[in-house]
């Protein structure tokens, strides 16, 4: 044939629209082009497909070559397009005949990706999970009974293999790739599995525990329940206390409190970072994510020319810890404000706009001023009340009040060192594990991800209880939102107790764990 049409994907976000590889040869010439909005990266294909050729022992055409990647609209980058094209020179010049199956029943339903070495090697290519997500969500492609067929180099499809629905084929060389579509030398599909389990050490009372344990920590009950209650209802948390109170260290024992990622949570997280680095493996351990404070808005969200998930999308299903939260740049806190409603990042640029999820837990720790010692009983505060209410005005409102809980740390007691420590993490896993399966069984999500239309069927309080909630919020001026947050968390600590309604004493609380912030 003088025309071969295969499929393959492009990239725009976490998403994978379809391309058609449309390779022509016609007489005239001898010439290559490539045309179809394709970047720099896939116009010096030609060079690797024309080596690659030749390296895999084949005879590289003399006429007029174009290949066309459809639609033209959708922007094309990165070397994925390598094996399609090469494939499709190979067919279009009658060096690759199909057999009557293959070109029949299978070829329409085979999406190829693979970037080509100048020897003809199959080289890895970005973001291998992204490609089979949307290769299994689009089903029966080819139309023959047999579900959607993905071909990678072999060491994306190991990756690729891990979403349910999918046939993957692994290839190392071209030679291989094109002797499966000829069937002199058919390649059996990739079978792997995510079944991989937490990195968890033993901890106390011969209970799994994480390498960070809860038992670390001394003579900070309430800062432990608030973290424990935190945890059971995937709530944000704020915590503000002078230097060395222990605001970090309870932080980041936060991720080894949560259930490990079920098999879906773990190939969606794989699949954004997927897009980052090429090379990774699955864990089912929580992501946790703790940029520095000078850190841009573009890194954290998420950006840049070619746009690439940030810091909150790879936190995705776990936890982003912001230390030293005042120090972050204004507008850099800003941007968190819709992804911390919605789950989800929208990034638009003049030629592309893309979406990546975003669902993560914040937790963030700070100074109650520059100095760190406002209201210490140990040291005396060195700042102007001018500094306090500057270093204060880098958190606005609208910000705090997507926060649902806000907790001032009080200095342990003297002679801490002899207090007993803490529940082991491992213990109150299974204790925040019980309190999300009852909260999924009853309203199918988690209960800082309830919406207010929601909230009136789910969050039912006695009359004690909404005689208190209304008091309250005259008194401190809180807005709807953050009422709203003082429920969502007295729902988690009823659901801890096993009630039914939330109780006047759940909501005082829930009410205790959202203190203002010292002045």
């Amino acid at each position: 044939m003088s025309l071969a049409v295969l499929a393959s994907r492009a990239l725009c976000g976490m998403h994978a629209p379809e391309v058609l590889v449309e390779v022509h040869l016609a007489q005239g010439l001898p010439s290559f082009t490539i045309v179809g909005l394709p970047d720099a990266g896939v116009r010096e294909s030609r060079e690797r497909v024309r080596s690659a050729i030749l390296s895999s022992g084949y005879t590289f055409p003399a006429g007029r070559l174009t290949a066309n990647l459809a639609p033209a609209d959708i922007p094309k980058e990165s070397g994925r397009f390598d094996l399609p094209i090469a494939l499709g020179v190979l067919l279009a010049s009658g060096q690759l005949v199909l057999s009557e199956k293959m070109s029949r029943q299978t070829l329409p339903g085979i999406i190829f990706a693979g970037e080509l070495s100048l020897t003809g090697a199959l080289v890895p290519v970005a973001a291998p999970l992204v490609i089979a997500l949307a290769a299994a969500r689009t089903g029966d492609s080819g139309g023959a009974g047999s579900g959607p067929i993905l071909m990678l180099p072999i060491e994306s499809a190991c990756m690729a293999a891990a979403v349910p629905g999918l046939k993957v084929i692994g290839a190392r060389t071209l030679r291989e790739a094109a002797g499966h579509l000829d069937e002199t030398a058919e390649l059996a599909p990739v079978i792997a599995s995510t079944q991989s389990t937490p990195e968890y050490q033993d901890g106390a009372a011969g209970t799994e525990a994480p390498a960070l344990c809860l038992s670390d920590v001394r003579g900070q009950q309430v800062a432990c329940r608030a973290l424990e209650v935190a945890a059971s209802g995937s709530h944000g948390l704020l915590m503000s206390g002078s230097p060395g109170i222990g605001k970090s260290m309870l932080a980041q024992r936060l991720p080894g409190l949560l259930p490990p990622l079920d098999e879906n949570a773990a190939i969606e997280v794989a699949a954004i970072h997927s897009l980052r680095q090429r090379t990774l493996r699955f864990s089912r351990s929580v992501p946790i994510q703790a940029p520095h404070h000078s850190s841009t808005a573009a890194a954290l969200i998420g950006g840049g020319s070619n746009p690439r998930p940030g810091q909150i999308s790879l936190a995705h299903h776990g936890v982003l810890f912001l230390d030293e939260l005042p120090e972050f740049q204004r507008h850099v806190l800003e941007a968190l404000r819709e992804p911390m409603e919605t789950g989800e990042i929208h990034i638009a640029r003049a030629n592309r706009s893309v979406s990546y999820p975003c669902r993560f837990q914040l937790v963030a720790a700070m100074n109650p001023c520059p100095c760190g010692y406002l209201g210490s009983t140990h040291q005396t505060c060195r700042c102007t009340p001018e500094q306090i209410e500057r270093y204060r005005a880098r958190l606005s409102g609208p910000f705090l009040d997507r926060l649902d809980m806000l907790l001032q740390l009080s200095p342990p007691p003297q002679g801490w060192q002899q207090l007993p420590p803490a529940e082991s993490s491992g213990i109150v896993r299974q204790r925040v594990i019980q309190c999300r399966e009852r909260q999924l069984k009853r309203q199918g999500r988690l209960n800082a991800q309830l919406t207010p239309d929601r909230m009136d069927t789910f969050c039912v309080t006695d009359a004690e209880a909404a005689q208190l909630l209304a008091r309250a919020g005259v008194h401190w001026g809180w807005s709807a939102r953050a009422m709203h947050r003082v429920l969502r968390v007295a729902r988690t600590i009823a659901d801890m107790a096993g009630a039914e309604q939330i109780r006047a004493a759940d909501l005082t609380e829930a009410m205790s764990f959202r203190q203002q912030l010292a002045r």
